[in-house]
């Protein structure tokens, strides 16, 4: 029995040894940071340390340990600036970060030589990650002054010159901006020709989003994405690397000469104009089949089948857009899809949308007149600038007639069994174009009456069905009547096949469109 004792005393010993160890450590941490007023060096037994000497561009002194930060203007760091330092939250982000800038060393997106900008970093634990791995020309900006490490500033507004930096970082403030297109501008100015952009996001976690990413930097190329831990572990980031492109003003003054070229006049036919890449065929694969067989029932059939949409927002991250927009062509009241529908089940991630009501009808302008947060165009949407005979009946509405005059429309014949007014219409597609952009997220339901036979050609005539996410459309035909067995409406002369062909054609050019009733 006394061999096997032995060893266990053994390793009894070692236990006590390290266990007066890590006392003597302690003592000498608590030593530190409460006697001392939390001054780590390395000679302190700290387990984070901040370099001896650490030279500060730009601010009039040396930094020189968390408790002995001598700047410009004021003497020392301020108490609170110096708690967060010796915290254990500052060391693992910087460790986190420093790893992340150490592997663009690697990959040569970064040198000791660039010049470096780090966007709303409110601790400075980006900037110090930077200097602790060598290099020491950056600097952070945060609308929350940190010194020595972090300026003052808005980074809607940054203060500095045009082609600045050679690498600039922004982390959290991707997910947070409410203005990324102005953001992407003022970063892409500061940035110098063939200066590298990283971007690190919780979010673009799908195609559909990065593309949109992408999009806010036009005239930078992306050179890497990949996912990364996050300083915790728990939550998985993506780290997207943009480089800036030269810009060549000529290839600039060119395309926007030629734009017009881009899209040939269709006479009619419909055009793919748009490319169709391959994060918008993901999710055409993914929306709810088109209803191929015409329903005998339709005002039943359609309806239910709202139920089976599958609305592109419950499909992707729309957060990097640069703006919100939707828009009801044929709005008629607020309560009609606005108040009813699109505000209370669009699923907008939070989002704020401008909202723009389409109507032709004077029935329904007043009521918009209290409504915050809606434009409303009084004029009926057309394929040109021009004066409409418009017609509607309100007393058949009410009645709930089965001709549905109570709907505005447009008619170009003589025959009518309702009330014809003068109306001014307007060029959609052109108006689109100047309202909205490919950075935009726009969101359009259209109930026209029969003139969607109309409007949606023009769209691809002139490449502004580009410009459209997510379409609800309502397509009007020679319906079966309800009160009639065998019989059609003789309202519409097209017939359901033609619907058919016209949301395939929109699906086919890259826009996710959804069968409205």
């Amino acid at each position: 029995m006394e061999p096997a004792s032995k060893p266990s005393k053994g390793r009894g010993l070692i236990a006590r040894t390290l266990l007066f160890g890590v006392v003597v450590l302690l003592l000498r941490f608590v030593y530190v940071v409460a006697i001392r007023g939390g001054s780590c060096t390395s000679g302190d037994f700290c387990f984070f340390s901040l370099p001896d000497e650490l030279s500060l561009p730009g601010a009039g002194g040396i930094f020189r340990g968390a408790a002995n930060v001598r700047f410009a203007e004021e003497s020392v760091v301020s108490n609170e600036l110096r708690r967060r330092w010796t915290s254990r939250v500052w060391p693992k982000a910087v460790e986190f970060y420093a790893a992340i800038f150490q592997d663009l060393v690697v990959q040569g997106f970064l040198s000791p030589t660039s010049k470096c900008l780090c966007i709303d970093t409110s601790l400075g634990q980006e900037v110090f990650a930077l200097k602790e791995i060598g290099i020491a020309d950056s600097v952070g900006i945060s609308k929350n002054k940190s010194p020595p490490l972090v300026i003052t500033g808005d980074a809607l507004h940054l203060p500095f010159g045009n082609n600045t930096f050679d690498f600039i970082f922004a982390g959290r403030v991707l997910d947070q901006n409410l203005r990324l297109g102005h953001l992407a501008e003022e970063i892409s100015r500061v940035l110098k020709s063939e200066g590298f952009l990283v971007l690190l996001t919780g979010s673009a976690g799908d195609r559909y989003s990065l593309h949109s990413l992408e999009a806010l930097f036009p005239f930078c190329k992306k050179v890497r994405s990949r996912e990364v831990d996050g300083i915790d572990s728990l939550k998985t980031l993506r780290e997207i690397v943009f480089q800036k492109e030269e810009l060549n003003l000529n290839v600039l003054h060119k395309g926007e000469e030629g734009e017009n070229d881009a899209y040939p006049s269709s006479g009619g036919i419909l055009v793919n104009n748009c490319p169709v890449s391959a994060h918008k065929l993901q999710l055409l694969r993914s929306a709810e089949p088109l209803i191929e067989e015409e329903p005998l029932k339709p005002w039943i059939t359609l309806k239910r089948n709202v139920k089976d949409i599958k609305y592109l927002p419950s499909m992707v991250d729309i957060s990097f857009k640069q703006r919100y927009v939707y828009i009801d062509v044929g709005a008629r009241s607020y309560g009609s899809s606005i108040g009813s529908w699109f505000r209370k089940q669009y699923p907008m991630q939070n989002k704020t949308f401008d909202i723009y009501a389409i109507e032709a009808d004077k029935a329904f302008h007043g009521e918009y007149a209290s409504r915050k947060g809606i434009t409303l165009i009084p004029m009926a949407a057309w394929i040109r600038n021009e004066s409409l005979s418009f017609e509607v009946n309100h007393d058949l509405e009410k009645k709930g007639d089965e001709k549905g005059l109570g709907m505005g429309r447009i008619r170009r014949d003589s025959l009518s069994s309702g009330n014809l007014h003068t109306v001014q219409g307007f060029d959609l597609a052109e108006w689109l174009k100047s309202t909205v952009t490919e950075k935009d997220f726009v969101v359009m339901k259209m109930d026209v009456e029969g003139a969607e036979f109309d409007l949606v050609p023009r769209l691809f005539e002139t490449g502004a069905i580009c410009l459209i996410d997510e379409l609800f459309l309502e397509c009007h035909y020679n319906r079966w009547q309800r009160c009639c067995v065998g019989k059609r409406s003789p309202k519409y002369e097209n017939t359901y096949g033609q619907c058919i062909h016209l949301f395939s054609s929109v699906r086919d050019s890259g826009v996710l469109v959804h069968q409205w009733w």
